[in-house]
Protein backbone atom coordinates (compact mmCIF):
# COMPACT_ATOMS: atom_id res chain seq x y z
CA UNK A 1 0.00 0.00 0.00
CA UNK A 2 1.25 3.47 -1.01
CA UNK A 3 2.53 5.75 2.07
CA UNK A 4 3.33 9.37 2.10
CA UNK A 5 5.72 10.83 4.60
CA UNK A 6 6.19 11.52 8.47
CA UNK A 7 6.29 14.65 9.90
CA UNK A 8 6.50 16.53 13.32
CA UNK A 9 4.33 14.95 16.11
CA UNK A 10 1.99 17.54 17.42
CA UNK A 11 -1.80 18.57 18.12
CA UNK A 12 -4.29 16.50 16.61
CA UNK A 13 -6.86 14.44 18.72
CA UNK A 14 -6.52 11.40 18.34
CA UNK A 15 -10.05 9.85 17.97
CA UNK A 16 -11.17 12.37 15.73
CA UNK A 17 -7.91 11.38 12.53
CA UNK A 18 -8.07 14.03 9.95
CA UNK A 19 -4.39 14.09 8.12
CA UNK A 20 -3.69 16.44 5.41
CA UNK A 21 -1.97 14.73 2.47
CA UNK A 22 1.30 16.68 1.22
CA UNK A 23 3.02 16.20 -2.42
CA UNK A 24 6.26 14.69 -2.54
CA UNK A 25 6.59 12.67 0.65
CA UNK A 26 7.68 9.29 1.19
CA UNK A 27 5.48 8.52 4.29
CA UNK A 28 2.09 9.74 4.92
CA UNK A 29 1.67 12.79 6.80
CA UNK A 30 1.28 12.16 10.30
CA UNK A 31 0.44 14.09 13.58
CA UNK A 32 -0.67 13.02 16.54
CA UNK A 33 -1.17 14.81 19.96
CA UNK A 34 1.93 14.93 22.31
CA UNK A 35 1.75 13.38 25.91
CA UNK A 36 -1.72 12.27 24.75
CA UNK A 37 -2.04 8.55 27.82
CA UNK A 38 -3.48 6.26 25.46
CA UNK A 39 -5.91 4.56 27.29
CA UNK A 40 -6.75 7.29 29.58
CA UNK A 41 -9.96 6.68 32.21
CA UNK A 42 -12.92 6.55 30.77
CA UNK A 43 -16.62 6.24 31.45
CA UNK A 44 -18.67 3.55 28.97
CA UNK A 45 -22.78 4.44 30.00
CA UNK A 46 -24.71 0.84 29.63
CA UNK A 47 -28.06 1.56 30.05
CA UNK A 48 -31.34 -0.75 30.54
CA UNK A 49 -33.39 -0.44 26.65
CA UNK A 50 -36.65 0.87 28.17
CA UNK A 51 -38.71 -0.09 24.87
CA UNK A 52 -37.40 -3.39 24.55
CA UNK A 53 -37.55 -6.33 26.63
CA UNK A 54 -34.98 -8.86 25.34
CA UNK A 55 -32.19 -11.62 26.44
CA UNK A 56 -29.56 -11.98 24.67
CA UNK A 57 -28.01 -16.07 25.15
CA UNK A 58 -23.92 -16.45 24.69
CA UNK A 59 -23.93 -18.07 20.75
CA UNK A 60 -21.03 -20.43 22.45
CA UNK A 61 -24.19 -22.25 24.03
CA UNK A 62 -21.45 -22.79 26.76
CA UNK A 63 -21.50 -20.49 29.16
CA UNK A 64 -25.21 -20.53 29.67
CA UNK A 65 -24.69 -16.64 30.76
CA UNK A 66 -27.47 -14.27 29.11
CA UNK A 67 -27.12 -10.61 28.80
CA UNK A 68 -30.26 -8.14 29.33
CA UNK A 69 -28.46 -5.09 28.49
CA UNK A 70 -28.76 -2.39 25.10
CA UNK A 71 -25.29 -0.63 24.80
CA UNK A 72 -26.08 2.88 23.35
CA UNK A 73 -24.78 3.95 20.16
CA UNK A 74 -21.65 6.13 20.91
CA UNK A 75 -21.45 9.80 21.31
CA UNK A 76 -17.18 9.50 20.21
CA UNK A 77 -14.42 7.86 19.61
CA UNK A 78 -13.53 7.16 23.14
CA UNK A 79 -17.05 5.89 24.40
CA UNK A 80 -16.86 3.42 21.03
CA UNK A 81 -13.30 1.95 21.97
CA UNK A 82 -14.60 1.50 26.12
CA UNK A 83 -17.77 -0.51 24.03
CA UNK A 84 -15.47 -2.59 22.00
CA UNK A 85 -13.32 -3.38 24.51
CA UNK A 86 -16.07 -4.50 26.80
CA UNK A 87 -17.40 -6.59 24.21
CA UNK A 88 -13.90 -7.85 23.58
CA UNK A 89 -13.66 -8.81 27.12
CA UNK A 90 -17.49 -10.89 27.11
CA UNK A 91 -16.43 -12.63 23.84
CA UNK A 92 -13.76 -13.72 25.56
CA UNK A 93 -15.06 -15.24 28.40
CA UNK A 94 -17.18 -16.99 26.15
CA UNK A 95 -14.28 -18.54 24.81
CA UNK A 96 -14.18 -16.77 20.80
CA UNK A 97 -11.48 -17.35 19.30
CA UNK A 98 -12.05 -15.48 15.83
CA UNK A 99 -13.20 -12.20 16.67
CA UNK A 100 -14.34 -8.58 14.49
CA UNK A 101 -14.52 -5.24 15.02
CA UNK A 102 -15.61 -2.82 12.55
CA UNK A 103 -16.47 0.77 12.40
CA UNK A 104 -16.03 4.12 10.26
CA UNK A 105 -12.76 6.22 10.91
CA UNK A 106 -13.50 9.41 9.73
CA UNK A 107 -16.25 9.90 11.79
CA UNK A 108 -19.06 7.96 13.53
CA UNK A 109 -21.70 8.62 10.88
CA UNK A 110 -19.29 8.36 7.61
CA UNK A 111 -19.36 5.33 5.29
CA UNK A 112 -16.69 4.13 3.46
CA UNK A 113 -14.72 6.44 1.00
CA UNK A 114 -15.58 9.75 2.66
CA UNK A 115 -12.26 9.84 3.58
CA UNK A 116 -8.77 8.84 1.38
CA UNK A 117 -8.09 5.72 2.23
CA UNK A 118 -4.42 6.54 3.63
CA UNK A 119 -6.36 8.83 6.30
CA UNK A 120 -8.69 6.22 6.68
CA UNK A 121 -5.94 3.57 7.38
CA UNK A 122 -4.04 6.14 9.63
CA UNK A 123 -7.04 6.48 11.81
CA UNK A 124 -7.47 2.75 12.38
CA UNK A 125 -3.69 2.56 13.39
CA UNK A 126 -4.45 5.28 15.94
CA UNK A 127 -7.85 4.17 17.21
CA UNK A 128 -6.08 0.51 17.15
CA UNK A 129 -3.27 1.73 19.53
CA UNK A 130 -5.32 3.22 22.17
CA UNK A 131 -7.79 0.19 22.10
CA UNK A 132 -4.48 -2.14 22.73
CA UNK A 133 -3.98 0.63 25.70
CA UNK A 134 -7.34 0.22 27.17
CA UNK A 135 -7.65 -3.68 26.09
CA UNK A 136 -4.43 -5.42 26.81
CA UNK A 137 -3.08 -5.40 30.05
CA UNK A 138 1.03 -4.44 30.78
CA UNK A 139 1.72 -8.32 31.53
CA UNK A 140 0.41 -9.55 27.82
CA UNK A 141 1.59 -6.47 25.97
CA UNK A 142 4.61 -8.95 24.85
CA UNK A 143 2.40 -11.13 24.23
CA UNK A 144 0.15 -9.72 21.67
CA UNK A 145 1.36 -9.20 17.79
CA UNK A 146 -0.30 -6.76 15.59
CA UNK A 147 0.11 -7.96 12.08
CA UNK A 148 -0.37 -4.78 9.66
CA UNK A 149 -1.19 -5.21 5.90
CA UNK A 150 2.88 -4.96 4.99
CA UNK A 151 5.74 -4.37 6.01
CA UNK A 152 6.55 -0.88 5.05
CA UNK A 153 3.31 -0.47 7.02
CA UNK A 154 5.26 -1.86 9.86
CA UNK A 155 7.95 1.19 9.64
CA UNK A 156 5.54 3.90 9.61
CA UNK A 157 3.42 2.58 12.58
CA UNK A 158 7.27 2.40 14.26
CA UNK A 159 7.91 5.59 13.83
CA UNK A 160 4.37 6.88 14.23
CA UNK A 161 1.53 5.68 16.55
CA UNK A 162 3.35 2.76 18.02
CA UNK A 163 6.80 4.61 18.86
CA UNK A 164 8.25 3.24 22.36
CA UNK A 165 5.48 -0.03 22.60
CA UNK A 166 6.32 -2.78 23.74
CA UNK A 167 3.43 -4.52 20.92
CA UNK A 168 5.22 -7.21 18.63
CA UNK A 169 4.46 -5.22 15.16
CA UNK A 170 4.75 -8.00 11.94
CA UNK A 171 3.43 -7.90 8.72
CA UNK A 172 1.02 -10.44 6.79
CA UNK A 173 2.73 -9.32 3.18
CA UNK A 174 5.98 -7.68 1.82
CA UNK A 175 5.97 -5.78 -1.39
CA UNK A 176 8.02 -7.62 -4.59
CA UNK A 177 10.20 -5.61 -7.90
CA UNK A 178 5.92 -5.66 -9.38
CA UNK A 179 4.54 -4.20 -6.36
CA UNK A 180 3.03 -1.73 -8.92
CA UNK A 181 0.66 -4.21 -10.70
CA UNK A 182 -0.37 -5.62 -7.15
CA UNK A 183 1.89 -8.55 -6.79
CA UNK A 184 3.32 -8.90 -3.35
CA UNK A 185 5.77 -11.53 -1.96
CA UNK A 186 4.16 -14.49 -0.10
CA UNK A 187 5.18 -14.74 3.76
CA UNK A 188 5.03 -17.95 5.55
CA UNK A 189 2.68 -16.98 8.63
CA UNK A 190 4.01 -20.35 10.82
CA UNK A 191 7.31 -18.27 10.84
CA UNK A 192 5.92 -15.21 11.99
CA UNK A 193 4.78 -16.41 14.77
CA UNK A 194 6.35 -17.24 18.16
CA UNK A 195 5.24 -19.82 20.85
CA UNK A 196 4.47 -17.12 23.97
CA UNK A 197 2.33 -14.99 21.48
CA UNK A 198 -1.30 -15.19 22.98
CA UNK A 199 -3.66 -12.68 20.61
CA UNK A 200 -3.26 -11.52 17.11
CA UNK A 201 -4.62 -8.05 16.23
CA UNK A 202 -4.99 -8.20 12.49
CA UNK A 203 -5.14 -4.62 11.64
CA UNK A 204 -6.83 -3.22 8.03
CA UNK A 205 -6.89 -6.35 5.77
CA UNK A 206 -8.24 -5.19 2.75
CA UNK A 207 -5.86 -3.28 0.65
CA UNK A 208 -4.80 -6.27 -1.56
CA UNK A 209 -7.34 -9.01 -1.88
CA UNK A 210 -4.21 -11.54 -1.12
CA UNK A 211 -4.45 -9.76 2.56
CA UNK A 212 -7.23 -11.97 3.84
CA UNK A 213 -6.08 -15.12 2.45
CA UNK A 214 -3.03 -14.91 4.29
CA UNK A 215 -5.60 -13.55 7.46
CA UNK A 216 -6.82 -17.02 6.76
CA UNK A 217 -3.23 -19.00 6.56
CA UNK A 218 -2.80 -17.34 9.81
CA UNK A 219 -5.96 -18.56 11.63
CA UNK A 220 -5.31 -22.06 10.37
CA UNK A 221 -1.59 -22.44 10.84
CA UNK A 222 -1.77 -20.63 14.09
CA UNK A 223 -5.06 -20.46 15.99
CA UNK A 224 -6.65 -22.93 15.51
CA UNK A 225 -6.01 -26.13 17.69
CA UNK A 226 -4.32 -23.79 20.31
CA UNK A 227 -5.55 -21.31 22.67
CA UNK A 228 -4.31 -18.38 20.36
CA UNK A 229 -6.95 -15.81 19.36
CA UNK A 230 -7.54 -13.76 16.18
CA UNK A 231 -9.29 -10.09 16.20
CA UNK A 232 -9.32 -8.26 12.57
CA UNK A 233 -10.58 -4.51 12.94
CA UNK A 234 -11.49 -2.74 10.47
CA UNK A 235 -11.20 -5.32 7.24
CA UNK A 236 -14.01 -3.69 5.84
CA UNK A 237 -14.90 -7.43 5.52
CA UNK A 238 -18.24 -7.02 4.10
CA UNK A 239 -16.77 -6.29 0.08
CA UNK A 240 -16.32 -10.36 0.51
CA UNK A 241 -19.92 -10.31 2.11
CA UNK A 242 -21.45 -8.47 -0.31
CA UNK A 243 -20.21 -9.88 -3.76
CA UNK A 244 -17.90 -7.01 -3.99
CA UNK A 245 -15.36 -9.48 -5.38
CA UNK A 246 -16.83 -11.78 -8.35
CA UNK A 247 -16.53 -15.33 -7.42
CA UNK A 248 -15.20 -16.42 -10.66
CA UNK A 249 -12.19 -14.28 -10.93
CA UNK A 250 -11.42 -14.31 -6.87
CA UNK A 251 -12.52 -18.24 -5.98
CA UNK A 252 -10.56 -18.09 -3.12
CA UNK A 253 -11.50 -14.92 -1.83
CA UNK A 254 -15.36 -16.01 -2.18
CA UNK A 255 -14.44 -18.89 -0.63
CA UNK A 256 -13.98 -17.29 3.06
CA UNK A 257 -17.76 -16.39 3.48
CA UNK A 258 -18.48 -20.31 3.79
CA UNK A 259 -15.03 -21.02 5.49
CA UNK A 260 -13.86 -18.63 7.55
CA UNK A 261 -16.62 -15.94 8.06
CA UNK A 262 -19.02 -18.86 10.55
CA UNK A 263 -16.48 -19.43 12.60
CA UNK A 264 -16.33 -15.36 13.49
CA UNK A 265 -18.10 -13.84 15.80
CA UNK A 266 -18.59 -9.64 15.21
CA UNK A 267 -17.93 -8.19 18.14
CA UNK A 268 -18.17 -4.36 17.42
CA UNK A 269 -20.10 -3.10 14.21
CA UNK A 270 -20.99 0.02 13.12
CA UNK A 271 -22.63 0.81 9.15
CA UNK A 272 -23.58 3.56 8.15
CA UNK A 273 -26.54 4.26 4.94
CA UNK A 274 -26.86 7.22 3.80
CA UNK A 275 -29.61 8.97 1.70
CA UNK A 276 -33.67 9.52 1.96
CA UNK A 277 -33.99 6.34 3.70
CA UNK A 278 -30.61 6.56 5.81
CA UNK A 279 -29.68 4.42 9.03
CA UNK A 280 -27.38 2.46 10.51
CA UNK A 281 -26.28 -1.07 11.62
CA UNK A 282 -24.87 -1.55 14.93
CA UNK A 283 -24.08 -4.14 16.64
CA UNK A 284 -21.99 -4.80 20.27
CA UNK A 285 -21.85 -8.49 21.52
CA UNK A 286 -23.38 -10.03 23.20
CA UNK A 287 -26.26 -7.77 22.09
CA UNK A 288 -28.40 -7.94 19.22
CA UNK A 289 -28.05 -7.23 15.70
CA UNK A 290 -30.10 -3.14 15.40
CA UNK A 291 -31.00 -0.97 12.35
CA UNK A 292 -31.29 2.32 14.23
CA UNK A 293 -32.00 5.97 12.74
CA UNK A 294 -30.83 9.60 14.20
CA UNK A 295 -34.02 11.22 14.90
CA UNK A 296 -33.73 14.59 16.41
CA UNK A 297 -30.09 13.68 17.48
CA UNK A 298 -30.66 10.96 18.94
CA UNK A 299 -31.33 7.47 17.24
CA UNK A 300 -34.50 5.42 17.56
CA UNK A 301 -33.77 1.64 17.08
CA UNK A 302 -36.34 0.69 14.21
CA UNK A 303 -35.64 -3.36 13.96
CA UNK A 304 -33.66 -6.07 15.41
CA UNK A 305 -32.12 -9.43 15.08
CA UNK A 306 -30.04 -12.12 16.22
CA UNK A 307 -28.51 -12.76 13.88
CA UNK A 308 -26.26 -10.50 10.97
CA UNK A 309 -28.94 -9.26 7.55
CA UNK A 310 -27.27 -8.41 5.42
CA UNK A 311 -26.01 -4.63 3.79
CA UNK A 312 -28.54 -5.00 0.64
CA UNK A 313 -31.88 -6.16 3.19
CA UNK A 314 -30.94 -3.17 5.70
CA UNK A 315 -31.08 -0.47 2.45
CA UNK A 316 -33.74 -2.10 0.63
CA UNK A 317 -36.35 -4.04 3.25
CA UNK A 318 -35.63 -3.02 6.47
CA UNK A 319 -34.73 0.80 5.99
CA UNK A 320 -37.63 1.70 3.61
CA UNK A 321 -40.23 0.10 5.54
CA UNK A 322 -39.19 1.78 8.58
Amino acid sequence: MPLSSSSTVSGVPIAVPYLPQTKGLDIRDFQIKQDVGFGGERIATYKKCRNLDFVTNSVSGDSGSSVGFDVPFPIDYSELLEQAKEATELALKDEKQLMEIEFPTAGLESVTGDGEGGIEMTGSMQLIREFCNLFIIPEKVTRTRIFFPEANEVTFARKSVFGGASLKLDYLTKPSLFEDFGFVSKVKMADRVKPEDELFLVAYPYFNVNEMLVVEELYKEAVVNTTRKMIIFNGELDRIRSGYYPPFFYPKLAALSSSLFPKMETLYYIHNFKGRNGGTLFRCYPGPWKVLRKVRNKYVCLHQQEVMPSLKEVALDILPSA
